[in-house]
C-alpha cells in the first residue's frame, strides 16, 4: 500500500431542469458519460424544445451561474455538474414563453342556456333523468322551505337594525370590526337583506357603492356590505387611535 487515494465519481447525476417555456421545474437523472448533444436529445422529451434550438446554462445547487454548456461533443461529466445542480434550457425555436402554462390564452367554450337545455348528454339532462338535486321534487321542496325560513330570519334580524346604529361586525375568519350602520335593505348585487357599514378603519371593500350603484357615502375602503346575522348593534364607541396626540 502506498497510501494513495483513488476517487471514483458516481456514473450518474441528478439535476434540476428549468426552461424558458415553462414555470415548472423537473428533476431527472442522467449518465455523466453521455455527450452534450445526447443530453439535449434526452431533454427534448422533457422540455419539448428541439435539440438544435437549445442553449444550456449550468447553475450551482444554490442557483449561482457557473457556465454555458456549449460543446456538443464534450461529455456531460466533463462539466462541474453535481447532484441538485440546475440546468436551464433557453429555447431559440421561437415558441412563446410560458405558452403551455398560461391558461388565459386558452379559448373558452361557451354555450347558451337554451342550447344547453336541449342537449341530452349533459349533466343537467342526467340530473333530470335521475331526479337528482333540485330536479327531485321532494328535495326541491325541502330546499325551498329551508331557503324561505332563512330569508325570514334574515329579514327579522334586518328589521332590528337601524341606520345610525353603532355596531360590531363578526365575519368568519376575519377580525371583529367596529363601525356605523349606513344602510339596511335589499340590493341589486345579490338577493336577500344586507347591512351597509362604514367602518372606523379602512378595513372595508368599497365607498358605499357596488357595481356603479350608490347605497351610502363614505371614504374608499371604509365601506362594506354584510349579512344581518353578522351585525351586533350596541353602544360601541369609536376607538381613540391617538390621532389627537402630539
Amino acid at each position: 500500500m502506498d497510501g494513495s487515494v483513488t476517487v471514483v465519481s458516481n456514473p450518474t447525476v441528478t439535476v434540476r431542469i428549468t426552461s424558458t417555456l415553462s414555470s415548472f421545474e423537473v428533476i431527472r437523472r442522467f449518465n455523466r458519460g453521455i455527450t452534450i448533444a445526447e443530453f439535449k436529445s434526452k431533454l427534448e422529451l422533457v422540455i419539448g424544445t428541439p435539440a438544435s434550438c437549445m442553449d444550456l446554462q449550468l447553475f450551482s445547487v444554490s442557483d449561482k451561474f457557473l457556465q454555458n454548456l456549449e460543446d456538443n461533443e464534450a461529455l456531460l461529466g466533463s462539466y462541474p455538474v453535481d447532484d441538485d445542480c440546475r440546468i436551464h434550457v433557453i429555447d431559440r425555436s421561437g415558441a412563446q414563453t410560458l405558452e403551455f402554462s398560461d391558461v388565459s390564452k386558452v379559448e373558452k367554450y361557451e354555450i347558451t342556456d337554451e342550447t344547453y337545455e336541449k342537449r341530452t348528454d349533459s349533466a343537467r339532462a342526467f340530473m333530470k333523468k335521475k331526479k337528482l338535486g333540485r330536479y327531485n321534487e321532494e328535495n326541491s321542496a325541502q330546499w325551498d322551505a329551508a331557503q324561505a325560513k332563512h330569508d325570514e330570519e334574515e329579514a327579522a334580524l334586518a328589521a332590528a337594525i337601524a341606520v345610525g346604529n353603532r355596531c360590531q361586525v363578526h365575519v368568519a375568519r376575519q377580525p371583529t370590526k367596529l363601525g356605523t350602520v349606513m344602510y339596511v335593505g335589499t340590493t341589486d348585487f345579490k338577493p336577500g337583506h344586507w347591512v351597509g357599514v362604514k367602518y372606523d378603519e379602512p378595513l372595508g371593500k368599497n365607498d358605499g357603492s357596488v357595481n356603479g350603484k350608490r347605497y351610502f357615502d363614505c371614504e374608499a375602503k371604509y365601506g362594506a356590505f354584510v349579512k344581518p346575522s353578522s351585525v351586533i348593534v350596541g353602544d360601541f364607541p369609536e376607538e381613540d387611535y391617538g390621532l389627537d396626540e402630539m
